[in-house]
């Protein structure tokens, strides 16, 4: 399904990325493909990230990402509109996911006592106790 966002910048003419292609300068109606729900739909990457490249040289280059749910991964909705403020400074790097659950070890118990062994006739076998 596809849904209609409206990109928007405080310096008119910004040049936006959508997931590393040129989409056009702001303002910018941005066409995102996603679920019938109304989120980001997966389409082999967990994020999908907008971009918008300053100007000048004293304002900031703007990122936003979004989660499109891969691997239980955070599913974010798709916004009606994103405002990107040139003058503020953000940050770059991709939000960290869901914490990760470490499972227990259900394996046989661990001995660290000492170690007995027997030997058994001529193969060499050895019966650990």
């Amino acid at each position: 399904m596809a849904y209609d966002v409206l990109v928007d910048a405080s310096a008119p003419g910004a040049r936006i990325e959508a997931n590393g292609m040129d989409v056009g300068n702001t303002p910018v109606h941005l066409k995102i493909f996603g679920d019938p729900d109304g989120t980001f739909h997966d389409f082999g990457a967990p994020y999908y990230v907008i971009r918008a490249l300053p100007l000048t040289t004293n304002q900031f280059e703007q990122v936003r990402f979004f989660g499109t749910g891969q691997w239980f991964g955070p599913e974010d909705y798709i916004p009606k509109q994103i405002y990107f403020d040139m003058n503020q400074k953000s940050q770059v790097y991709a939000p960290s996911g869901p914490p990760r659950y470490v499972y227990p070890y259900y394996g046989p118990p661990y001995y660290w006592g000492p170690d007995f062994r027997f030997y058994f006739g001529p193969r060499h076998r050895y019966r650990r106790w």
